[in-house]
Formats: structure tokens, sequence, C-alpha cells
């Protein structure tokens, strides 16, 4: 069972009076270890993981809150903590798209173009990785790139200031 995640632009969020209230990051990058096999998993796409405020289903079935600082965004193996709970964030499988290219150059000229356009991406290795787009798709054909939709976790780069977050 995965993350429900309740959008305020689509629903109208119910009050989160009665939930436990997740509202302290422990471990913000997943570094300091997991703490154990009794950690809770919330799993959420990127956009959810740059909510500060947000209502989510965790793993387990369990409705929680998400109150955390304005401007926190939650990497895959962040811990987040409140009403007793201890919960792991994971990036949930998204629609992606993955950049490859001929030469570093033409891989470099795709980020250039990506980065103009201020879009969040996630650089791997030999390849680009970015939330699908088919306007942004056909862009990256046309500089010869090429392109393949997939489902996967998305971690795009924090940016020059984003400050560990």
């Amino acid at each position: 069972m995965g993350s429900r995640i309740i959008d305020p632009d689509t629903e109208r969020p119910p009050a989160i009076d009665g939930l436990p209230v997740l509202d302290r990051v422990d471990d913000p990058g997943g570094t300091g270890g997991t703490g154990g096999t009794g950690d809770r998993v919330l799993r959420l796409p990127f956009d959810a993981r740059a909510r500060s405020r947000l209502r989510a289903r965790l793993v387990d079935g369990l409705e929680v809150a998400l109150v955390l600082p304005r401007g926190t965004v939650l990497r895959h193996g962040a811990v987040v903590t409140g009403s007793g709970l201890r919960v792991r964030i994971e990036a949930a499988d998204e629609d992606v798209l993955e950049v490859r290219a001929a030469s570093a150059q033409a891989l470099a000229r795709a980020a250039y173009h990506l980065g103009n356009r201020h879009v969040p991406v996630q650089v791997v290795d030999d390849r680009l990785v970015l939330g699908y787009d088919s306007v942004l798709a056909d862009m990256l054909v046309g500089l010869g790139a090429r392109i393949i939709r997939t489902w996967a976790p998305f971690e795009p780069e924090a940016g020059a200031y984003g400050h560990g977050h």
C-alpha cells in the first residue's frame, strides 16, 4: 500500500485535529542511519517532499500531518519525528524522463537548456533525470538527446543555494 496525499488544490483537506503531527526533521538527508527497523515509512513523490504542510498516509496505513518549517525539502532517507513517531521518508516512484546524449558536451547542452527553464534535474553518472513533461521531451529530442520515459524515484539537485535541503 502506497502513501495517499491529499492535495489542497484539488481536494479540501480535512482538519488535522486528532492526527499525529510530524513537526521535526531529525536527519534531513538520511545521513545518520535509519535508527533501526522500527521506523515507520512515508513514501512520497518529490513535489510532496518539497511541501511543508501535508496530510498523508504512511505505508502501514496510519494517517499523519506533516507540519514542517517553510522551505523544508525532505530527501530520500530523511527522518521526521513528532507525536512519539519516528518516520523515514522514501522517494516514491514517479513519471520521469531519463536523458542521455551521444557526448558529454551534448548532455551538458541539454542540462543548460533545462537549467535555463529552472527545471529540477537529478544528475546521475551518464544521464539526467527530470519529471515527465511532453514539451521538455520534445525540446530534448530536438537537441539530439535520447530520452526514455520511465517510473523511478526522483531526487533532483538541491541547487547552489540549497544549504542542505
